[in-house]
């Protein structure tokens, strides 16, 4: 059994070695050191990658904002572009519309010219007060616009004159019937149109046809000094479009 001396201390200070104290503070410091210049680096890398993240941003901002203006410039030259296009094929369409509607009414001149150079001329056949031409066009509202052209180169030495009227016959509801001028006219007191002419004479204005009914016929009528006179027209004849128009 071994016997403890009571007097000796439990405990006892050993001295530490100088040199690796020394060792150990200069480990931490050398880590301390390359742990701030790993930092350093990090941040220096940090800093020059987003200047030239915000000199890429500038310059790809400064490229959109050109590219933004040019198409603004472009979609204005497109659009002006379009709308001179719409002028000019609105104008040129006019144009046509024009010389066509202008080549007809010459057409039409040059054959009432020559109708009237032989209605006047010495070659020409001589013939009484004559309803040389009746048609009919549409207006608005359903109307149509008369236009009944009277001849005579018999009496070369002064004027022929009376007054014309027409009925017109046709069909409505399935029945035969005549619209007189005054039903033409709504005018129940309406009198006929005069006339008064050396060599001819176009009289015009405006009648109306009731709703359902269908035209056959227009008989004209001239009365006068020289007494009464009538002509017919078939309706096709005066306005063939119209006959289709106011079927029922």
């Amino acid at each position: 059994m071994a016997i403890q001396n009571k007097d000796l201390p439990r405990f006892s200070i050993v001295a530490q070695k100088p040199y690796v104290r020394r060792l150990v503070l200069t480990a931490v410091l050398l880590w301390l050191v390359l742990a701030a210049a790993w930092l350093w680096l990090l941040w220096y890398a940090f800093q020059t990658d987003a200047g030239q993240l915000r000199s890429e941003v500038h310059r790809l901002e400064a490229q959109l904002a050109v590219s933004e203006d040019r198409r603004a410039a472009l979609q204005q030259s497109l659009a002006n572009a379009e709308r001179a296009d719409f002028i000019s094929r609105n104008a040129n369409n006019q144009l046509q519309a024009s010389l066509a509607d202008k080549d007809e009414r010459i057409n039409g001149l040059k054959a009432d010219l020559d109708f009237y150079e032989r209605l006047v001329g010495s070659s020409g056949r001589r013939q009484g007060l004559n309803v040389h031409q009746a048609s009919f066009e549409p207006m608005a509202g359903g109307g149509l616009r008369y236009s009944i052209k009277l001849t005579q180169n018999i009496n070369r030495g002064g004027s022929t004159s009376g007054q014309m009227r027409f009925t017109v016959d046709g069909v409505q509801a399935g029945k035969l019937k005549t619209l007189a001028w005054e039903s033409l006219l709504q005018k129940p007191s309406a009198t006929g149109q005069n006339f008064s002419f050396r060599y001819f004479q176009a009289l015009q204005g405006d009648v109306m046809l009731p709703s359902g009914f269908t035209p056959q016929r227009v008989n004209v009528i001239l009365k006068g000094p020289f007494g009464t006179i009538e002509q017919g027209f078939d309706w096709a004849e005066v306005r063939p479009e119209v006959a289709a128009a106011t079927q029922p």
